[in-house]
């Protein structure tokens, strides 16, 4: 049984990690559902949006058969740095890649990507290694079978990562419904049909008083 505290993500000091999310990568996800996986990453971006985390996007010899970046990522984050790896397998092994983290000065680390055995657990466990917060979203990561992805998420946990999924991150992100109900609301109702129901009645109710 682990000890160690509650480290909760900071909206203030934490930045997004999208790591090989590729045309051609994407159609190796085996271990969730291929449109329920592309809804999750698209979730991931808009919760960056909504929060004004520095977002960085990164892709693995695109050039290849992995592809180029889904273009919806493209799209949603124009001016981030976009750091296209002409070979090396781990994002940490880009000297680029790196010094774009660092220059965002967060500590803490929101990382997904595909696959995770390899381009999301990587990185993770070098930014680790160099003392970051790491927080990997399970379900904007995608990979083969649900074998390599236990092996993934049991590596990267031993190692002090802590793995969370988009709603879960967003939720510890916002702290309290307060503080924005129609913008949570929102980017809940966008991405959880079963959300668009309970806001869709709160808005009912809300408005009929």
């Amino acid at each position: 049984m682990s000890n160690k505290p509650y480290v909760r993500l900071d909206k203030n000091n934490a930045a997004v990690l999208m790591v090989d999310h590729q045309t051609g990568l994407l159609s190796l996800v085996r271990d969730i559902d291929p449109d329920k996986f592309k809804n999750n990453v698209l979730a991931l971006a808009d919760m960056a949006e909504y929060f004004k985390l520095p977002t960085i996007l990164t892709t693995s010899f695109e050039n290849g058969p992995n592809g180029p970046l889904v273009p919806e990522l493209k799209e949603k984050f124009p001016t981030a740095p976009y750091i296209a790896r002409p070979g090396q397998i781990n994002a940490w092994d880009n000297e680029d890649f790196v010094k774009a983290v660092k220059a965002t000065g967060k500590k803490q680390l929101i990382v997904a990507g595909v696959v995770t055995e390899v381009c999301v657990a990587f990185p993770v466990l070098s930014a680790l290694a160099e003392g970051f917060e790491v927080f990997v979203i399970a379900d904007a990561s995608g990979t083969f079978n649900s074998m390599t992805q236990q092996a993934a998420w049991s590596r990267m946990e031993q190692a002090g990562a802590q793995l969370m999924t988009w709603f879960g991150a967003a939720c510890e992100l916002h702290r309290d419904w307060r503080n924005d109900i129609e913008g949570l609301g929102t980017l809940f109702s966008n991405h959880i049909p079963d959300y668009r129901n309970l806001i869709t009645s709160y808005n009912t109710l809300t408005s009929a008083k």
